[in-house]
């Protein structure tokens, strides 16, 4: 019986520690966007942050699809 994408992440947090330290990764990621993204004006160092934030979260995204469709 194939599992749901739910199930399959929920199976491979339980059991692959590295798909869990990815996971974890980009929800930190996300975490630290929403708080630059609380601030009615980012700085020139902080927009550059919240760019490299973003592109490493994408990263990690693209990774954990590539994961759970193999």
């Amino acid at each position: 019986m194939a599992l749901n994408p739910e199930g399959k992440m929920a199976e491979l947090m339980a059991g692959d520690p590295e798909f869990k330290a990815l996971v974890e990764e980009h929800r930190f990621l996300d975490d630290k966007l929403k708080e630059l993204d609380k601030k009615t004006y980012l700085l020139p160092d902080e927009e550059i942050e919240r760019k490299r934030l973003q592109k490493l979260k994408l990263a990690r995204k693209d990774k954990i699809a590539q994961i759970l469709n193999s």
